[in-house]
């Protein structure tokens, strides 16, 4: 007695076509023949999982599946096997090609190269202006000895006699066929009877190279910049896969970044706070600004500089600089100057201090209060 397909790919009856074959593909690679070799239960638990799959994947022979069961590709009516002829070699194309190694490989026996990657820390300076860096990167090159084929000087690659140069071997499975790759050339299509002695057959060699990378303006911490073409050579003349460079930009003595405004905390003395002053800064453009400080500015206070902060990736835009001044409370006082000090509180009154005067009379009034209740 056969099982039911949705029981045996653990899906319900209602489930749409992004489940089916989400669950089709968890369990075809856990029983592929491939990933459990001498394993008869396996490959009977694989061929009814494809079984069924190919079934329910069809929405007419699955209408007829939900309506009549099994028995309705019994008897002469249209049965599995009339599927599995076209396109399920294709579905576990797809599914296994990777896993199998087949998917980056050429008709020629060449290998996609891998991509790689480097990480890269600049300057926020660098961030700001752009900027083109020169990068050593350890990666695979082409064989110059082979010229990237894995043959020895003066011989070539020949047509593997087990697949005919196709890289995959079909082999029957019950009443449908599966393709694997074949196992005498791993996939490559081609043999190499006499291996470049420089490469080891592999048609590449390890090598540095210098790269020259260009930074844009206004460039963020965390970006991924893909140079395509420049990771590691194919094997056996395969296309080369590409470089990826994380960038990170370094914490900056004076300045904070968000987004495309910047921050700089600035510390002024309290006199220069109390009568009002001015002080300058430099910016990261190499300029210097002027920031004046009004008479009575409180510690906290933000002063805004249009456009001064940080380009914007691609775009005519520049963010703002913001100055947050710090109040400084003066230290190691001299006899006179605590004389001073204490002669100004002495003579000072709830306008001179708005509010720390109406903090605590608000808080004398609140306790009051409530001893009164």
């Amino acid at each position: 007695m056969k099982i039911d397909y949705y029981e045996v790919l653990g899906v319900t009856r209602g489930c749409d076509e992004k489940v089916l074959k989400a669950a089709f593909r968890k369990l075809a690679m856990q029983y592929h023949p491939d990933r459990n070799p001498g394993d008869s239960e396996a490959e009977q638990r694989f061929k009814e999982i494809g079984e069924a799959y190919e079934i329910l994947k069809d929405p007419q022979k699955r209408a007829a599946y939900d309506r009549y069961g099994h028995a309705a590709f019994e008897n002469g009516g249209r049965g599995a096997s009339a599927g599995f002829k076209g396109g399920f070699s294709d579905i576990f194309e797809d599914i296994f090609g990777e896993m199998m190694g087949t998917r980056h490989r050429q008709g020629d026996g060449r290998e996609h190269g891998a991509d790689i990657s480097y990480n890269m820390e600049i300057t926020l300076e660098d961030a700001y202006s752009g900027k083109t860096m020169q990068i050593r990167v350890p990666t695979s090159i082409v064989c110059d000895s082979c010229n990237g084929n894995g043959a020895k000087k003066g011989t070539a690659p020949v047509i593997c006699k087990t697949c005919h140069g196709i890289g995959r071997v079909r082999a029957a499975q019950g009443f449908f066929s599966i393709e694997r790759t074949c196992l005498t050339c791993h996939g490559r299509g081609q043999m190499i009877g006499n291996p470049c002695p420089e490469c080891n057959g592999q048609g590449r060699t390890k090598e540095e190279r210098n790269l020259s990378v260009n930074i844009p303006a206004g460039i963020e911490d965390g970006t991924r910049i893909r140079l395509s073409g420049e990771g590691e050579a194919g094997v056996r003349g395969g296309p080369n896969g590409d470089l990826y460079i994380f960038l990170s930009i370094s914490a900056h003595e004076f300045f904070q970044r968000d987004g495309a405004d910047l921050y700089c905390h600035v510390p002024i003395s309290m006199a220069t706070a109390a009568l009002g002053g001015q002080f300058e800064v430099s910016t990261l453009d190499g300029s210097k600004t002027r920031v004046k400080v009004p008479e009575g500015t409180q510690n906290g206070k933000q002063f805004r500089l249009k456009k001064k902060g940080m380009p914007v990736l691609r775009q005519q835009i520049t963010g703002d600089l913001y100055i947050q001044v710090a109040v400084e409370t003066p230290q190691k006082l001299t006899r006179r100057q605590h004389e001073l000090l204490q002669e100004f509180n002495e003579i000072s009154n709830h306008e001179n201090s708005p509010r720390s005067h109406g903090f605590f009379a608000r808080m004398k009034e609140f306790f009051e209060g409530m001893s009164g209740d």
